[in-house]
């Protein structure tokens, strides 16, 4: 089995210091003080990190990995990581499109850093898929043939609520079915909506049948599962290869800090369950790396 991940957070130092922006001041530096509050190992230099990466997809038998930035304003850490191991990883991050000079920033961050996937978080910064920094995110996206990533449903940063941060998220503005009605308009652009749509795991199963350029990822835990009665992760997948097939399911953990690294227990939990289903090996072989590469290039053309 190949596999490839799609879905892993990249806390770099910068992700720390923005996370201070929101907490009393200090003197110390947030990029040490905060992974240690949270009883994490501090992430060094964006290379150190990336290097830390690497070993611990070697550990793990990984090949590739999209590494996200996961502040808006981050890109320069992954595109860091991404040059250190051009062979290993993709570079994914989180965008805000109602910031100033959206279509410079975003034209930046797909040409000059060479980063693979724009993030959105529309529940999280406050916008609507039908607003204009969307239409020019993906505009760009089209025009570097890049991909765009739509978080849906439910929405909960663990790293905030450790810290005591208020996460003030509009939840209705994370409806699969406005991803839709974008997707639609640029076919050639893949959309991932991760989670399998967080808790709107129907209206995600609509939109991807609406618009076939529409892939879920199957990262985290999917806890999201609870507020369905009787709804098990054999459940979800059983249903999304029904509807939408192998071929459009990214395999991914959502592992983000260390000393926990690479999240290898979803791995198991899936694999048993593809196995469980009667999955094919071929099949199997799709959502667990063929998909990364054929969405986000072979290694040849990651270079």
């Amino acid at each position: 089995m190949t596999i490839c991940d799609s879905h892993c957070h990249f806390f770099s130092a910068g992700f720390f210091r923005a996370l201070a922006k929101d907490l009393p001041p200090s003197p110390d530096d947030a990029a040490e003080t905060l992974p240690s509050a949270l009883g994490w190992q501090a992430p060094g230099t964006d290379e150190a990190l990336a290097d830390r990466w690497a070993a611990e997809l070697d550990g793990h038998g990984v090949v590739r990995a999209m590494l996200i930035a996961s502040v808006p304003g981050d890109e320069a850490s992954v595109a860091a990581a991404v040059a250190r191991h051009p062979d290993r990883f993709i570079g994914g991050f989180m965008f805000n499109p109602n910031k100033p000079h959206t279509a410079s920033r975003i034209d930046r961050a797909f040409g000059e850093l060479g980063l693979r996937t724009a993030c959105l978080f529309p529940a999280m910064h406050g916008y609507s898929m039908d607003d204009e920094g969307v239409t020019e995110v993906c505009e760009s996206a089209e025009k570097h043939q890049r991909a765009v990533f739509v978080h849906c449903g439910l929405l909960s940063v663990g790293v905030r609520k450790k810290l005591g941060l208020p996460s003030r998220f509009d939840l209705r503005k994370g409806d699969p079915l406005a991803v839709a009605a974008v997707a639609v308009r640029y076919p050639n652009v893949p959309f991932v909506i991760p989670h399998f749509g967080a808790g709107l795991f129907r209206e995600a199963l609509m939109a991807a049948d609406v618009a076939p350029n529409i892939l879920l990822d199957t990262s985290s835990s999917n806890s999201w599962i609870k507020f369905n009665p009787g709804l098990t992760l054999r459940d979800v997948f059983a249903r999304a290869l029904d509807c939408v097939g192998a071929g459009r399911l990214l395999f991914g953990t959502d592992s983000s800090f260390f000393p926990r690294g690479w999240h290898a227990a979803i791995f198991k939990s899936q694999e048993e369950v593809l196995t469980d289903v009667g999955l094919a090996e071929a099949d199997q072989q799709l959502i667990f790396g063929g998909n990364f590469a054929r969405i986000f290039g072979a290694v040849a053309e990651n270079l």
